[in-house]
């Protein structure tokens, strides 16, 4: 939580200067994530679309198959908004939602991040879902539900799932609702950034039912493939008239080759004394803060 943070934060600079730390949270070692900031900055037709006119909503989703396996002890302690939201999604968050740095070092890049989050309205309750996952058959296959997980408590109030609404005020973002949502045992491993554009002021083609033209998205994938996919809408050949949703796709490994693990990545840049992919002491007392309150609230 926020007290434990600054509690720790401050132990570590009676012995190093916040120049010498380097606190690692390997989502932002990814290709795509790092890729992303090239993909708006090098890029002005995506960046002058990126800001409240044009975007709907955004979505990010880090979806796992798997159960809380042998981590049960430790998950029953922490839950996915400690384990998941309070650092990945928040990180990827700040990625995605930041400010044009006035160079791409370090602290320009942390500092941007770090307005993002003080400019996150204070979550509220109502606008947050926790859950746990039951066991279920598949097949002849028994899962087995959370409670059933070894070192798990039979009455554990932890939550394997949670999704959130947060509002970013701030003149490029006001308005824009930013999903985030974590859980263990979904259908499929999936992490991705759902960028939803907003549709088109006014509807030409009258003559369709409401909903038959999809959204403009751009779907950035972390895992299981890293990549890039631009949805948009095709009319369909023939009649009657009709549309389907197509998209353009860039895969980082059918493009570059195996791509480098993330702790590869990050391990190299703390040895070239590096910080541009790790996270301040101010960045993650404030994303502590942000969520304490959902934290000391009922939760399941």
């Amino acid at each position: 939580d926020f007290h434990s943070a600054r509690a720790l934060n401050t132990q570590l600079h009676q012995y190093l200067d916040e120049s010498q730390i380097y606190r690692i949270d390997h989502y932002l070692g990814k290709e795509t994530v790092q890729n992303l900031l090239a993909f708006r900055f090098a890029n002005p037709i995506f960046e002058s679309l990126w800001k409240r006119d044009n975007v709907e909503n955004v979505q990010i989703t880090v979806a796992e198959d798997l159960g809380v396996e042998h981590r049960g002890a430790y998950y029953h302690q922490a839950g996915a908004l400690r384990d998941m939201v309070q650092n990945h999604l928040t990180q990827l968050m700040t990625v995605v939602a930041m400010e044009v740095p006035v160079s791409f070092d370090a602290g320009a890049i942390q500092s941007e991040k770090l307005k993002v989050l003080h400019s996150i309205n204070p979550i509220s309750r109502q606008d947050v879902i926790f859950g746990q996952y039951r066991a279920w058959q598949i097949a002849d296959q028994t899962i087995p539900g959370y409670h059933d997980e070894p070192g798990v408590p039979k009455d554990s109030t932890t939550e394997t799932f949670v999704a959130l609404k947060a509002e970013i005020h701030n003149w490029r973002w006001q308005g824009v609702p930013f999903y985030l949502r974590s859980g263990k045992r979904l259908p499929r491993k999936l992490t991705q950034i759902a960028v939803t554009f907003r549709d088109a002021p006014i509807q030409v083609f009258r003559s369709l039912e409401p909903g038959s033209i999809s959204p403009n998205q751009l779907l950035i994938t972390l895992q299981p493939s890293e990549g890039f996919s631009l949805c948009f809408s095709v009319k369909s050949p023939g009649r009657p008239f009709q549309f389907s949703n197509r998209a353009l796709q860039f895969d980082y490994e059918q493009a570059f080759g195996q791509l480098p693990e993330a702790y590869e990545t990050l391990l190299r840049d703390v040895m070239i004394g590096d910080q541009t992919l790790f996270v301040s002491a101010e960045f993650s007392e404030t994303a502590w803060r942000l969520y304490d309150p959902l934290l000391a609230a009922e939760r399941i």
